[in-house]
């Protein structure tokens, strides 16, 4: 639960400071963490938090900043190693500045949260005191946490740590499939089809001559600076109309199906591998949002999403179960060889989905075991 931050200028600074120093000691213990060695004890969190004790005694400039911003950049930094050995998540990285700006604060009390009026309240912040953000939405009772982040076009926000319900089906057991392509972000079984928006034309030009003009720029200099800040508001754009995208459809198809099925995709391998020949279709993969799509399919359906193989999902007839790479005539139109069925070929991957047929590497469906990716026999078509 995000909400935008209006900072004064004055407040703004000391917001900037706060980073500043979550950065500096998520930083320095990343730093002894990698001088661990096998057969070595790497200081843990008790153990870095009491030299963060001593460093604030010793250095006045860190002891002016907020004790609990520190501590909780210390906490995040433990968890992020536990979830790398836990295999979840990626080897900690260092943090940087203007790419990795927020903190955390725990213990948040209800009077800490203060309504202002209809459309303003305002958040206490250690060392920094009240500062106003814009409520578009009812925040629940027993909020514990909340971080300060600053994206890239300098906007400020404040996310609240709370898992909202899930959202309940229909209960009439409908499953759909969902098939996610390029030209078509998510077209389901039902034959609705879901478009993810972009920058447009005149925007996606602008974007192009800003980039340009950054290839021209000079390193450390304003000009680069506030290029690369026209920059990031355009990103910020585009990544706020896709998010959006997402959440309203989402919320739609976890209101109308009790089952969604999609195909298991790598998309982080897939948008990994090609180089510069593949380029242009993984920028558009990720343009696309497929892993944010299914991510919050999830989040909001409790256990009621479904991923099946996405083996020969587009090449399988959705009437007949043939599996042939003739049959997909064009990235938009699929036509049997085998039964001469024709029908849209993202319409057709996703009725395959729906159904979960799992397909072998010969082409033999488990629900039929009858390798069908052959010439059709007159036999099997008749029966």
């Amino acid at each position: 639960m995000r909400f935008r931050v209006t900072p004064t200028p004055e407040q703004e600074r000391r917001l900037l400071r706060a980073c500043a120093d979550a950065r500096f000691v998520w930083n320095l213990a990343l730093e002894q963490w990698r001088l661990w060695q096998p057969g070595k004890h790497a200081p843990g969190y008790a153990e870095l938090n009491r030299q963060l004790t001593e460093l604030r005694a010793a250095e006045l400039w860190l002891a002016e900043g907020s004790a609990v911003v520190q501590q909780q950049a210390l906490r995040d930094f433990d968890q992020a190693k536990r979830n790398f050995f836990g295999g979840t998540h990626r080897r900690p990285t260092w943090r940087k500045r203007d790419r990795d700006e927020g903190f955390r604060v725990v213990a948040v009390l209800p009077e800490h949260i203060r309504r202002l009026n209809r459309r303003w309240s305002a958040i206490f912040v250690p060392k920094i005191g009240w500062v106003r953000f814009r409520q578009t939405r009812e925040i629940p009772e027993g909020i514990k946490s909340y971080r300060v982040t600053r994206d890239a076009a300098g906007r400020w926000h404040v996310a609240f740590a709370h898992v909202p319900a899930p959202i309940d089906g229909p209960g009439t057991g409908e499953v759909v499939g969902l098939d996610r392509g390029v030209a078509v972000s998510v077209m389901t079984s039902d034959g609705d089809a879901f478009h993810a928006p972009t920058l447009g034309a005149k925007l996606a030009e602008r974007l192009l001559r800003l980039q340009r003009r950054l290839a021209r720029a000079v390193r450390g200099s304003n000009r680069r600076r506030r290029v690369k800040r026209a920059i990031a508001k355009l990103r910020a754009r585009e990544t706020d109309r896709r998010k959006d995208w997402i959440e309203k459809s989402t919320t739609g198809l976890a209101r109308r199906y009790d089952v969604l099925k999609v195909e298991d995709l790598r998309v982080k391998a897939m948008t990994a591998a090609g180089g510069a020949a593949k380029a242009d279709l993984n920028r558009s993969i990720l343009t696309q949002g497929w892993s944010l799509f299914v991510q919050r399919l999830e989040h909001k359906v409790a256990g009621r999403v479904r991923r099946v193989a996405a083996a020969y999902t587009s090449q399988r007839c959705s009437e007949c179960g043939h599996v042939a790479p003739e049959s997909r005539k064009s990235q938009a139109a699929f036509r049997c060889v085998a039964c001469g069925f024709a029908c849209n070929a993202d319409l057709n991957a996703a009725r395959n989905i729906a159904a979960g047929h799992a397909v072998t590497a010969r082409g033999a469906t488990i629900r039929k075991r009858v390798a069908m990716n052959r010439e059709p026999q007159l036999r099997l078509l008749s029966a």
